[in-house]
């Protein structure tokens, strides 16, 4: 089969497509060939050996999300077999034709659903609705976006909204995606460069990290919170903290799914439930062969993409 490996890390140039031996599914996993394969920030800034937790031990195989058909299971796994459509977390090894999948974060997809569909909705949306329901927002509190035209970002404007968020700021890199944001039902879109990003929300949703957490931060409004869900690490202002009475939270996936666990499965039939009804729509910016993954960095650490980038195998 074919895969894409990085030996060193680096920018999109030290990803190359090589051939390798079929993994075999172990207790508890399925064996997936893949048809779609997410490409997210925290994969591209791991092949630059940052992140959280660093780096992957090399040589490695990045990805974290994939969407095909089950070709083999492994034992202790029950409500899967050969020939189901599944879409799973994965988080590593999925830039490959045949990706291992943990069987307990598989869910089939829809027979009217396609495979780019499904990988575009289902994790970055698992993200955005736990980002939204750690924050907890009541009635008439605001909330903003940052990294809004991200695979996560751009869901999260949603849903916010069919929430019934009265206020919805989006903050992006670029001005060129306002109209995009707009259209999701974006209430105001601000840019990262602007002295101000507005009246301050009571709630912000931080998919950046790095040097704009500190801006996502004077953000909040006083007594307000920001949930931090990133890979891009920072520093915190503890005076900001102090002096404005505000709260941050982090959440990372794996986590939430081992402690949350029912509130993620509730979380998964509501997100097919709303695309369903074409409530929610997860937009695809590309669809790239396997052996433009780096192309496809390319655009992610470019900032460029509205939505999500796909590779397919």
């Amino acid at each position: 089969m074919r895969r894409v490996r990085f030996h060193a890390y680096g920018g999109p140039e030290v990803l190359r497509v090589e051939e390798a031996e079929t993994p075999v599914a172990g207790p508890g996993e399925l064996l997936v060939r893949t048809e779609a394969i997410g490409v997210t920030l925290p994969c591209v800034r791991r092949t630059h050996g940052d992140g959280n937790g660093g780096g992957d031990p090399l040589p490695a195989v990045p990805g974290g999300e994939i969407a095909g058909t089950v070709v083999a299971v492994g034992s202790e796994v029950t409500g899967f077999a050969v020939g189901d459509r599944v879409t799973s977390l994965t988080f590593k090894g999925s830039y490959a034709e045949l990706a291992l999948a943990p069987a307990f974060l598989a869910d089939r997809i829809p027979d009217d659903a396609s495979a780019v569909e499904a990988v575009a909705l289902v994790r970055s949306g698992q993200v955005a609705l736990a980002a939204l329901s750690t924050a907890a927002p009541r009635d008439g509190e605001s909330v903003l976006i940052t990294g809004a035209a991200s695979a996560t970002g751009h869901l999260a404007v949603q849903l916010a909204k069919l929430q019934g968020v009265p206020r919805v700021v989006a903050a992006v890199s670029s001005a060129a995606k306002a109209e995009f944001l707009y259209g999701l039902g974006a209430d105001e879109v601000v840019t990262y460069d602007q002295d101000s990003w507005g009246e301050p929300a009571d709630i912000v949703l931080d998919g950046v990290g790095g040097e704009l957490l500190p801006r996502a931060l004077a953000a909040v409004a006083e007594g307000g919170r920001l949930i931090f869900f990133n890979s891009g690490g920072g520093t915190v202002p503890a005076y900001e903290l102090l002096a404005g009475s505000k709260t941050v939270t982090g959440l990372t996936m794996r986590r939430f799914i081992t402690v949350h666990r029912e509130r993620y499965e509730q979380h998964r039939a509501q997100l097919w439930e709303l695309a369903g009804a074409g409530q929610l729509r997860a937009a695809v910016h590309a669809e790239l062969p396997l052996e433009e993954a780096a192309k496809a960095h390319e655009i992610i650490e470019a900032r460029a993409n509205l939505g999500k980038v796909v590779l397919r195998p």
